[in-house]
C-alpha cells in the first residue's frame, strides 16, 4: 500500500515536471532588406511627390487660363450690356419724338382752329358793320356795335392765345430737333458698338476655344474632387482666384498671415495646403517661377 502512494506521488511528480512550457522558439534570423523592394518604394514617394508637383502645376496654369477666359468674357459681357442701355435710350428718345410730334400736331391744329375763329370773327364784323347801315333805330345800332366790340376782343383773346401757342409751339419743335440730334448721336454710337462687338465675338471665340482646350489639358493631371473644389472657390472668390501664392508670409487672396509651418509646408510642395482663412489653394512662389520659365 505505501509503495503504491509512493508510485502514485512519483507519477505526479513526474507529470509536473513534464507539463512544464516548452521554453520559447529562438527567433528566426533576420532577413536583409530586399533592395529592390527599398528602392522601389522610393520610388513610389518620389512620384507620390511628382504627382502633388503636378496638381500644383496643372492648377495653377489652369488658373491662369481662366483668368484669361474670364478677361476676354468681361470685355465681351460689358458691350452686350452697352449696346442693351442703347438700345433702350434709342427706344425711350423714339418715344419721346413721337410724344412731341404728336404734342406739335395738335398745338399746330390748335393754332389752325383759332386762326379760323378768327376768320369767321372777321367775317361776322363785315357783315355787322353791313347790317349798321340798314339799321331802324339806335337800339339795333347799339347792339351791331357791341356785337363788333366783342367779336374784336374776341380776335385779340385769339391773337394773344396764337401767339402764345406759337412760342410753345417753338420750343417744342426746338426740343424734338435736340432730341433726334440726339437720337442719331447714340444711333451711330449703337452701330459702333454693336461694330465692335463683331470684331471682338468674332477675335475672342477663336481664343477663348484654344484657352478652353488648352484648359481641358491640365484637368487630366488634376482629380476630381479636387477640379470641383477649384471650381467652387473660384465661384466664390470676388476676383476669381483660387490659386494663390504667399507673399510676404501672408494668404496672396486675402493677405492673411499665414503660420511659418504652413508656409513652410507650402514650400515643400509634398500636399495640397489651403488658406486657413480663405481656403484659397496655396503655392510657392517658385512653383510659379517654374510654371513661367
Amino acid at each position: 500500500m505505501a509503495t503504491s502512494k509512493t508510485s502514485s506521488k512519483s507519477a505526479k511528480t513526474t507529470k509536473s515536471k513534464t507539463s512544464k512550457p516548452a521554453p520559447k522558439k529562438a527567433a528566426p534570423p533576420k532577413v536583409k532588406e530586399n533592395p529592390e523592394i527599398v528602392v522601389t518604394q522610393h520610388a513610389k514617394e518620389e512620384n507620390e511627390d511628382f504627382t502633388i508637383l503636378n496638381k500644383l502645376n496643372a492648377l495653377y496654369n489652369l488658373q491662369q487660363i481662366d483668368t484669361q477666359i474670364t478677361k476676354i468674357r468681361s470685355v465681351r459681357g460689358m458691350l452686350p450690356m452697352e449696346i442693351k442701355d442703347l438700345e433702350d435710350t434709342i427706344a425711350g428718345l423714339e418715344t419721346r419724338i413721337a410724344n412731341l410730334n404728336e404734342d406739335i400736331k395738335v398745338t399746330e391744329q390748335t393754332i389752325m382752329a383759332k386762326n379760323l375763329s378768327i376768320k369767321d370773327a372777321l367775317a361776322l364784323i363785315k357783315k355787322y358793320e353791313s347790317q349798321k347801315e340798314n339799321v331802324k333805330n339806335n337800339r339795333e345800332y347799339e347792339s351791331l356795335h357791341n356785337q363788333i366790340y366783342n367779336q374784336e376782343l374776341d380776335i385779340k383773346l385769339l391773337e394773344k392765345d396764337i401767339k402764345n401757342l406759337k412760342d410753345k409751339l417753338e420750343i417744342k419743335k426746338n426740343n424734338r430737333d435736340n432730341v433726334v440730334n440726339e437720337l442719331e448721336k447714340y444711333k451711330k454710337e449703337l452701330v459702333q458698338k454693336t461694330s465692335e462687338l463683331d470684331e471682338i465675338v468674332a477675335e475672342t471665340t477663336k481664343e477663348e476655344k484654344q484657352l478652353e482646350e488648352k484648359a481641358r489639358e491640365f484637368h487630366k493631371y488634376i482629380d476630381e474632387r479636387l477640379l470641383t473644389a477649384y471650381n467652387r472657390i473660384r465661384k466664390n472668390a470676388k476676383n476669381g482666384l483660387a490659386v494663390v501664392t504667399v507673399e510676404r508670409d501672408a494668404c496672396g487672396g486675402c493677405f492673411n498671415k499665414i503660420p511659418p509651418q504652413r508656409q513652410l509646408d507650402v514650400r515643400t510642395q509634398k500636399k495640397i495646403i489651403v488658406c486657413e482663412y480663405c481656403g484659397r489653394i496655396l503655392v510657392d512662389t517658385a512653383l510659379f517661377e517654374k510654371t513661367k520659365n
